[in-house]
């Protein structure tokens, strides 16, 4: 059987192009759902407030964790509780 321009068409060419053609429909319907996917997912990171960050634990509340640590002993613990209780509220420095 002679087909275009006078060149016989083998069985090989159609099973190449055939495949040919089953990778790019495949190729195009993945970029499709790819593209579908991102534009339709939900953009979090763009809206979403940061999170509150902890206040700084005050001097008390370092010397109590020093303690339930077993740090320092219950002397020592008492003496630096006075000692800053005596030193009266701190502000904090300006950042």
């Amino acid at each position: 059987m002679m087909f275009w321009y006078g060149h016989p068409g083998g069985g090989w060419g159609w099973i190449a192009m055939s495949i040919g053609m089953i990778l790019f429909w495949a190729l195009v319907i993945t970029a499709l759902v790819l593209l579908f996917r991102t534009l339709s997912r939900p953009h979090e990171h763009a809206h979403a407030p940061a999170p509150p960050t902890p206040p700084a634990p005050t001097p008390e509340q370092i010397l109590a964790e020093r303690f339930a640590r077993s740090e320092i002993d219950e002397e020592e613990y008492q003496r630096r509780l006075s000692v800053l209780r005596s030193l009266g509220p701190r502000t904090p420095p300006a950042a």
